[in-house]
């Protein structure tokens, strides 16, 4: 998975078809992502990742990120 700065929750967005792909951001409790904080590069991979809900990607689920 990508993963951008560190957080106390990410959103992670998984691939229907790849087991162990996806994209993480850092978001709050309720799974907001401050797009400002984030780099170009995550913005638009956050925006892509948004796009292919339902696509190439699951719908997102907020998960804690005590295990980094």
């Amino acid at each position: 998975m990508l993963q951008t700065a560190s957080a106390p929750f990410q959103l992670c967005f998984r691939s229907l078809f790849n087991a162990g792909r996806g994209y993480a951001f850092p978001c709050d409790r309720q799974g907001r992502v401050d797009m400002d904080a984030l780099t170009d590069r995550a913005r638009a991979n956050y925006l892509y990742a948004r796009a292919m809900v339902g696509r190439e990607l699951s719908v997102p689920s907020v998960q804690s990120d005590t295990l980094h």
